[in-house]
């Protein structure tokens, strides 16, 4: 995760409209990886890396107008920054060459041994006039004074490092310089020092150009502003520099690879076996393998294709770079970025594979200065190398070799989050800066033009019930659970015929169907007028369902009096006393609003289908089976149970059709599924779906539902909260409460107010998420106050995970199994973009 200082530091800098020199990219800091479901369910994610800075539309690869390489570019991938040895095999033989310059000397030279270690080691200095001169580290230059000086005064304040601000004539420019003029290696370790603490420098620059008086103390920390990122036009800059960002670089169809940040008075020392010198170098050295194609490099036991290259860096220890063609990292990347064991639909992956790779392209020189490309991690893009490659994934790399998105003919920079929530956020509203046309929030669900092509319904030709009376809601599906098992009821189901009175020969149907499904042979030899009435029927069908009477066993005298205490129960006979109580309490049979059972009167069908319905539904005996749904092009209804594989089903084309709307099932015409939503089903004789009943899916309706943060909650006590947002909210005193003072088009917090006791202030944009440690900042605030009616936590209700801008990646599945393919998800999440060959 990015350190305080570096989050202090890089905001303040591009807070400001830099006028000479670029910035060397700020990492999109995206959440994690999408991991496999089974991953997610073992272990809490820890919090995703504050979000940097920086301005999306300037991350073209230099800004070209897209053109078709002749060669695949490759990448440098930083595997480590700060060791002390490394170890690297292969299972056949190693070549090593030393390469002063940025590329493989002509002739690499074999070495006999599979294994070698490397270790850094301090060398003999540079010869004299290699190293004259004195040079200031510098790491801003602004159009404006007062800009600079607040740079200053900042970096003086996180870094304790003396700063200076001078006036560049030639140019027009003010520029920020660091630390005291010094030799070169030592300015280039004072550099390191500082890249290390995350602040980024711009270059070594002469000392002798004119500098002004030293910057002052420093104030209190400024009111964050408004996020604008760095343009620069470097052809203003006259002075003398030496960059470790320039040294070395060459142009490579358009793209600019990364160059090397080492000192000069270190080097490495290459051992083959136990203590045996191979080599002792100045310059980085590069390994490869021996000719054979199918025989990686190991990094530390871990397969790599491609090449490894060590150096030491500016801190003296050990830097190991894997240089790899484009489409082998894209290998390494998608499998890491999205599951293909959790979300295995090839069309997601296509589109996680082009996003890879033109981030890639578009980001690359990224970490230019330490001398690669990019990092392995969540602070670039996850790359496990060769161990991680996953059939599926490599199917989609390689279906989509060398396709890039792009806008306006350059490769866009193709940010990404885990979940967004249901809606992406507008990018320059997350990471300030300029307006970005194809980073545009985006509801998160299947486009308007292509739902009618999914044909995701259930349609039924059953004409629905007439039902407008609350008491007889119920009526409908019990009479359908019912009639399915064999109860003869009427093709459309009323008011007047539910709340008409049972009849003799209905009750008898009615018990002997229940006396089948309980697998009882011994139903009422007679049923009369008695038992058309609450007492008598309930006797009846105790004994239909069990054969004899289960509340006289298991009801004491004292609790069925207990049970039966309303107004009419004396009028209950004894004979059916416990037989009704056991109804009552089981809630089989209800009483009417009045608090009363009227047993003198007779039963009506609703109340007589109620009570059998729920009986035979509370003991397990109706027929139905449990599953969840999966969304559908055919009208069928496609089912997953809990245990077994994925089973399609047809549905009887007058099947009954209830959907849930809060607790109550309502009888329709239609079920809409998107995936997700619990269903209950029956299957007639011919193993067709006669009867369904659907809640809706827990996670509603977006296409990254299946995720299992698209809802979370999180609780913060007061204090917690204070010590977050200490080093975001400035000084505001005690904490009293916070508020949400805007919201972006997609209900994202964009400025959250802290109400303080001497003073409020405005946490903004991104930095709202990774301030208070949240998986995301589409939230809703609820609090929990103590006695005293303060606020004594803070509950934050959220849907996502990630930043929120681009593509989603679990969206992207979701559209995927919807019927999208790779280019339609890919032009939904980006606004505007083409899809482009780059080679």
């Amino acid at each position: 995760m990015p350190s305080n200082i570096h989050s202090k530091i890089l905001s303040l800098l591009l807070a400001y409209s830099f006028a000479l020199v670029p910035l060397t990219r700020a990492q999109d800091s995206r959440p994690r990886r999408v991991p496999t479901r089974e991953e997610l369910e073992r272990a809490e994610p820890a919090p995703p890396s504050e979000i940097q800075r920086d301005d999306p539309s300037t991350h073209s690869a230099n800004n070209f107008e897209l053109a078709r390489l002749q060669t695949e570019p490759t990448m440098r991938i930083g595997l480590a920054t700060n060791a002390r040895a490394v170890n690297i095999s292969t299972t056949g033989r190693l070549f090593l060459a030393s390469d002063e310059l940025g590329g493989m000397l002509a002739t690499p030279a074999p070495v006999s041994v599979s294994r070698i270690r490397v270790e850094p080691r301090l060398l003999a200095p540079l010869p004299t006039g290699m190293d004259a001169g004195l040079f200031r580290v510098e790491i801003a230059a602004v159009a404006s004074e007062a800009r600079a000086r607040a740079i200053a005064r900042e970096s003086g304040e996180l870094t304790g490092v003396a700063t200076e601000v001078s006036h560049d004539a030639g140019s027009d420019s003010w520029r920020v310089r660091v630390g005291a003029p010094a030799g070169r290696a030592e300015s280039e370790e004072l550099r390191g020092r500082i890249e290390e603490a995350g602040i980024a420098t711009f270059s070594i620059v002469n000392a002798t150009a004119p500098a002004a008086t030293q910057s002052g103390a420093p104030p209190s920390r400024p009111a964050d502003p408004n996020h604008v990122a760095a343009r620069a036009d470097e052809s203003k800059s006259k002075r003398a520099v030496v960059s470790s960002q320039t040294r070395g670089s060459k142009q490579i169809g358009g793209l600019r690879p990364a160059s090397r940040a080492s000192l000069p008075s270190r080097g490495i020392v290459v051992y083959a076996g136990g203590a045996s010198q191979l080599l002792n170098a100045r310059a980085p050295v590069t390994f490869a393998p021996s000719g054979e194609q199918n025989q990686p490099l190991r990094f530390n036991e871990k397969p790599y294709r491609g090449r490894l290259e060590v150096f030491t860096n500016l801190s003296g220890t050990l830097t190991v770079v894997n240089v790899v063609n484009l489409e082998d990292y894209v290998r390494g990347v998608v499998p890491n970025e999205l599951s293909p064991g959790g979300y295995p639909a090839i069309e997601a992956l296509k589109a996680q594979a082009v996003a890879a790779r033109t981030y890639a392209v578009s980001n690359r020189g990224q970490f230019q200065s330490a001398g690669f490309d990019l990092l392995p991690t969540i602070r670039s893009q996850v790359y496990g190398g060769q161990a991680t490659e996953h059939p599926l994934a490599t199917r989609a790399v390689e279906d989509t070799r060398g396709m890039v998105a792009t806008y306006a003919g350059s490769p866009i920079n193709a940010v990404y989050t885990s979940t967004c929530g249901g809606h992406t956020e507008d990018g320059q509203k997350i990471f300030g800066g300029d307006f970005v046309p194809y980073l545009r929030g985006r509801a998160c669900a299947v486009p308007a033009l292509s739902a009618s092509q999914t044909g995701s319904a259930i349609k039924t030709s059953r004409e629905a019930p007439a039902i407008k009376d609350a008491e007889r809601m119920r009526g409908p599906r019990d009479a359908a659970l019912l009639a399915v098992h064999g109860l003869r009821t009427p093709a459309r189901t009323t008011d007047d015929w539910l709340s008409d009175d049972v009849t003799i020969d209905e009750v008898r149907e009615l018990l002997a169907l229940v006396a089948r499904l309980s697998r009882r042979a011994n139903t009422p030899a007679v049923v009369g007028d008695a038992q058309t009435r609450p007492p008598g029927f309930a006797t009846a069908l105790a004994l239909a369902a069990d054969g004899e009477s289960r509340a006289a066993v298991l009801l004491d005298a004292a609790t069925v009096e207990y049970i039966l205490a309303f107004r009419d129960a004396p009028d209950i006979p004894a004979a059916n006393r416990a037989d009704t109580a056991l109804l009552v309490r089981d809630g089989h049979l209800t009483l009417f609003p009045d608090a009363t059972l009227r047993p003198r009167n007779g039963m009506t069908r609703s109340r007589a289908l109620r009570a059998a319905a729920g009986l035979l539904e509370a003991r397990g005996l109706l027929n139905l089976q449990k599953a969840t749904a999966r969304p559908t092009a055919t009208g069928e209804l496609v089912v997953r149970a809990a245990k077994g594989p994925e089973r399609t089903l047809p549905v009887w084309p007058e099947a009954y059709l209830f959907r849930a709307y809060g607790d109550a099932l309502h009888p329709v015409r239609a079920l809409s599924v998107v995936g997700g939503e619990p269903v209950t089903y029956h299957l007639d004789a011919r193993g067709a779906v006669d009867y369904i009943e659907m809640r809706p899916a827990p996670n509603g309706a977006a296409a990254e539902r299946v995720s299992p943060f698209t809802n979370w909650t999180t609780t913060l006590t007061t204090n917690e909260v204070a010590q977050r947002l200490s080093r975001h909210a400035g000084r505001v005193g005690q904490i009293l409460d916070l508020r949400v003072a805007s919201r972006g088009v997609s209900q994202r917090v964009l400025d959250l107010e802290v109400v303080g006791s001497s003073a409020n202030a405005h946490v903004l944009g991104g930095r709202i998420r990774s301030a208070l440690g949240l998986r995301e900042q589409l939230f809703f605030i609820d609090r929990r106050y103590d006695e005293s009616g303060r606020v004594a936590a803070y509950v934050f209700n959220g849907r996502g995970w990630g930043h929120g801008v681009g593509l989603c990646q679990v969206g992207a599945y979701g559209l995927a199994r919807a019927g999208l393919t790779y280019d339609k998800i890919l032009k939904h999440y980006y606004t505007g973009i083409e899809l482009s060959k780059l080679y």
